[in-house]
Parts: C-alpha cells; sequence; structure tokens
C-alpha cells in the first residue's frame, strides 16, 4: 500500500537557558526544631549535612504554588511572551495528587495555556533529565520555547522521627525558560539509571498499603551510607563524562552546580574533579535543604543573584537520587 511521505519537523540546531526563577518555601527551619525527635543535635546536623537551616513551606503552600511563582520570575526574565510558551515541563515527586499534572495547571496559570505539559519524576535527577528533553524537543522541532521546572514540597513526606533522611529535606521550585540559540549553550546530557539499587532511597510504603490501613502515611527513607558512597564515586565520573561530552575541562567553568544533597558530597566532587579556585560551587543547601527535583536551579538562582558576573560562563550541572537515577550536562548559565 502507498501513501504520500509524512511531513517531520526539526527545528534550530542549537538551545539555551534564557532565564531562571525561584521560590522557596517562607518558613526557614533551623536544626534546634527537628532535632528532638531524632535525638540528635545541631552541631552533628551541620558536620554532617552542612545544613542550618532549610526552606519549609505552610500547610496551605502546594508544590504547584510553588512552581508557579518560580515560574512567572522565569517568563518575565526571559523576555519570552508567556503564550509562546508551548512546552511546560515540571519535575517533582510531590505531587499531593497522581493527576491532574502540576504541569497542566502551571501552564494555564501563567499564561502558556495551551501547551504541551506534562510532570516527570526522575527524584533528584529530574532537572536535569527535563532540561535534556526541552533541549532535544525543541531541536527536533516538537516545541519552540519550554518552560522547564523543579518543584518540590518535600515537607508533605517526611516523617520528623525518621533519622535517614527527614531533617535534610526543603520545599522550593526553580524555573527556567530553554529557547532556541545561535551557537551550543546546552551540551549533551550524560544520563541514565541503575534499578538494582532501587531500595536504596525512595517511598517506605504504597498508597495502597496506606489505603488499606497497612501502613503509616507514605514517607521518604534512605540508606545513608549506600547513597553517599554511589554519589561519591559512581557520580564523580559522570560529571567528568559531562565535560568530555561537552568538550571541555574543569579549568573552563565558571561554576559548578551539583545536587544540593549534602554538603560533605559537594565538597568531595569539588576534589575528585580538580576544580580550580575560580569555579564557583553552589551551597544552597546550607538554608535551604535538600530540594531534590528543585535544587539545581535554586541553585544556579542564588548562585546568579550572589555573582551576577558569572552570567554567559559555562556550569557543570549535575542530578542523582532515587532510582537511582543520574543525569548532567554543561550550560552556558543565562
Amino acid at each position: 500500500m502507498t501513501h504520500p511521505t509524512l511531513s517531520q519537523s526539526t527545528g534550530p540546531a542549537y538551545t539555551r537557558l534564557y532565564s531562571v526563577g525561584a521560590a522557596r518555601g517562607d518558613n526557614a527551619v533551623p536544626n534546634d526544631d527537628l532535632v528532638g525527635p531524632i535525638d540528635s543535635s545541631d552541631e552533628w546536623i551541620q558536620q554532617r549535612t552542612g545544613i542550618i537551616t532549610r526552606a519549609r513551606a505552610g500547610a496551605d503552600v502546594l508544590a504547584v504554588d510553588l512552581a508557579t511563582d518560580a515560574a512567572r520570575e522565569a517568563i518575565a526574565r526571559s523576555g519570552v511572551p508567556a503564550d509562546e510558551i508551548d512546552l511546560v515541563i515540571v519535575a517533582t515527586i510531590s505531587n499531593v495528587q497522581q493527576t491532574p499534572s502540576i504541569a497542566a495547571v502551571v501552564a494555564d496559570r501563567v499564561g502558556a495555556n495551551p501547551a504541551a505539559a506534562y510532570d516527570m519524576n526522575a527524584a533528584c535527577a529530574g532537572y536535569a533529565y527535563a532540561v535534556a528533553q526541552a533541549d532535544a524537543l525543541i531541536r527536533a522541532g516538537a516545541a519552540t520555547y519550554a518552560l522547564v521546572i523543579g518543584a518540590e514540597k518535600l515537607s508533605d513526606v517526611v516523617d520528623p522521627t525518621d533519622r535517614t533522611i527527614s531533617f535534610l529535606l526543603g520545599d522550593g521550585a526553580g524555573a527556567v525558560v530553554v529557547g532556541p540559540s545561535d551557537e551550543p549553550a546546552i551540551a549533551p546530557t550524560v544520563w541514565g539509571s541503575d534499578g538494582s539499587k532501587a531500595g536504596a532511597v525512595g517511598m517506605n510504603h504504597t498508597l495502597v498499603e496506606f489505603r488499606d490501613g497497612a501502613s503509616e502515611w507514605p514517607t521518604l527513607r534512605q540508606e545513608g551510607q549506600t547513597v553517599f558512597r554511589w554519589a561519591v564515586w559512581d557520580m564523580a565520573k559522570v560529571a567528568k563524562e559531562a565535560l568530555d561530552a561537552a568538550g571541555v575541562t574543569s579549568d573552563d567553568l565558571a561554576a559548578f552546580i551539583p545536587h544540593q544533597a549534602n554538603m560533605r558530597i559537594i565538597d568531595e566532587f569539588a576534589k575528585q574533579l580538580k576544580l580550580p579556585d575560580t569555579v564557583v560551587i553552589g551551597r544552597d543547601i546550607a538554608t535551604t535543604g535538600n530540594t531534590s527535583a528543585a535544587s539545581i536551579p535554586l541553585a544556579m538562582h542564588r548562585l546568579l543573584e550572589e555573582h551576577p558576573e558569572l552570567s554567559g560562563g559555562l556550569a557543570l550541572q549535575i542530578g542523582f537520587g532515587a532510582g537511582l537515577v543520574f543525569g548532567a550536562q554543561v550550560v552556558v548559565l543565562p
């Protein structure tokens, strides 16, 4: 059976980040507020994680609200009219409804309706995954401008008595606008997964178990040592692969923006990558906490606020977490 040749779409050769926006939970929660139920101390938390305080949102604020605020700032700074954004991707693990997506609601709220919109779950690598998707979809001609958001309200999924992860987590959202570029500004993404370690970090129960009265409300847990070793050894290799894929070295970087999991992991990365002193390192975890998919854009936003001269420089960003999953790419900072 013969048929006419189908048309195919193609897009621009290159893409870039136009802008970044941020929203953090309004409440600063210091270590001393959390140490009682986990029989710990401010000193222990600071030594082990580098966290002094974390941002958490009030009961009436949802991940979709944080996502909306971050998106509005990113759009306003991008110079792209909201109605020209035709793709919205939200990386999240904390949408309190399985459906509808945060992305569709945010697209409507910010004036991007009827953009293609979806949520995706790659935990703490979610933002890096979403940037890879936006870049690929725009270059394929499937979208013109994309709004990429990492948004989490992790305080909804913490157990205050849990010593493995609860005290690490914060609430926030970071957003970027991605669009066509005259030159390469988002390098190839190095990404992947290792589902054999799925039990190392994630939810301790299913919603079905909770529904049937067989468990408490599902909350996040982790095997700290397993995750730490994997992050420090395996993820440093991924970061190096991302530099190679971009055709640059650590000496070419203006900034290093890793997922804000733990200050000790960030310090170890810097050593293994032999980052020169000229590279500014995102250390947003100290006052924001670990915000999973939101952590890289939040750290980028803070770096650019504190060091506007970094704009236009190269940044290596890497996310890694539950799955286990990972993603890294070099980008030109907006």
